[in-house]
């Protein structure tokens, strides 16, 4: 078993050297969002993203909906992977494999109830994972991502276990509970931002316990 890492909201060259030397197999570079941490400028993602070496995944998290300019963020960030962080139209995803095919798609799920069961299960043949965080979509001011919350992870584990993808698992983890999460919900990977930052930056000392914590729950075994 391998359970990736996905250190996101990385904010610059030197924190995604950071993430990959000490074992992440995936970057997030989170464009505009309506809340959250992390943001970064359009152009900045792309400069990342081409210093990100061979073999790692960089994920563009784009709050976009509208089909044709969530293709127009992903092909001007050039990444491999775009992360949707809201719910899009179907067209949206013929769309991408038309016009951006060697890009990873990775559909966000906050898992508020035992609904996204069968979200998870319509989704599932229109992308190449899935992401269980912690947002409100809903709420007067949408959080899609970044709250530091866990949800029920009874039910993505219910999710992993039944998923025609693989799954990576975000909201809340941090190095003391990563291995709980590991544990009891196998997920394909892990996905944190929040749990590995002091005053916003990528914190080399809480990412390397994480590491070794998720070594200690047989991550890498």
């Amino acid at each position: 078993m391998h359970t990736r890492l996905k250190v996101c909201c990385i904010a610059s060259i030197e924190e995604a050297r950071l993430a990959v030397r000490l074992g992440a197999d995936a970057l997030g570079l989170v464009g505009a969002m309506p809340s959250g941490p992390g943001p970064i400028d359009d152009a900045l993602i792309a400069e990342i993203a081409r210093s990100v070496p061979p073999g790692v995944a960089t994920f563009l998290l784009t709050s976009r909906i509208i089909p044709d300019h969530i293709v127009e963020h992903v092909l001007a960030a050039r990444v491999n992977t775009v992360q949707l962080v809201d719910a899009v139209p179907d067209a949206a995803y013929t769309l991408l494999r038309r016009h951006a095919p060697a890009v990873r798609i990775v559909q966000v799920l906050h898992v508020q109830d035992d609904g996204v069961l069968d979200e998870a299960t319509r989704l599932a043949p229109h992308v190449d994972a899935l992401l269980l965080d912690s947002g409100r979509p809903t709420a007067p001011l949408k959080e899609l991502g970044g709250t530091g919350r866990t949800h029920d992870w009874s039910i993505s584990a219910r999710l992993v276990a039944a998923a025609a993808r693989p799954v990576f698992l975000a909201g809340g983890i941090t190095p003391a509970n990563v291995g709980e999460a590991i544990r009891s919900v196998r997920p394909f990977g892990i996905d944190l931002c929040i749990g590995v930052r002091t005053a916003g930056r990528l914190d080399e000392t809480k990412l390397r316990a994480l590491v070794a914590a998720m070594h200690a729950a047989g991550a890498w075994a």
